[in-house]
């Protein structure tokens, strides 16, 4: 099982920027689906971006389709979340996930798919 760590949370202001990473340590992200959801993961997660780990598709909510993206570097075993445009609306846990399989288009939404969970991020955005 793949191990993830969030950082890059904290304080942001409307209009702002902040920048998430997720390290993952123990299996790499080969083959797997990479995701961002906000709130908690195992009930009520809420999808924020995915990217496929080998082809590089990306996938995005339409709340932040144009304003996040998303990013990976295979060489550091990182994805990235690149959050432009904040809004205070944007406020809230956000936690790292990946797949054990690769996954079909209209399933980078569903939180039920994904495994492997970190333990979230804070982003905090001030008006």
């Amino acid at each position: 099982q793949v191990q993830l760590v969030e950082s890059g949370g904290g304080l942001g202001q409307a209009g702002g920027s902040l920048r998430l990473s997720c390290a993952a340590s123990g299996r790499t992200f080969s083959n797997n689906a990479v995701a961002w959801f906000r709130r908690a993961p195992r009930k009520d997660g809420v999808f924020v971006a995915a990217i496929s780990w080998s082809g590089g598709s990306s996938h995005y909510a339409d709340s932040v389709r144009g304003r996040f993206t998303i990013s990976s570097d295979n060489a550091k075993n990182t994805v990235y979340l690149q959050m432009n445009r904040l809004k205070p609306e944007d406020t809230d846990v956000y936690y790292c996930t990946a797949s054990k399989v690769p996954l079909l288009d209209n399933e980078y939404s569903d939180w039920a798919v994904y495994t492997s969970w970190g333990r979230g991020t804070q982003v905090t955005v001030s008006s």
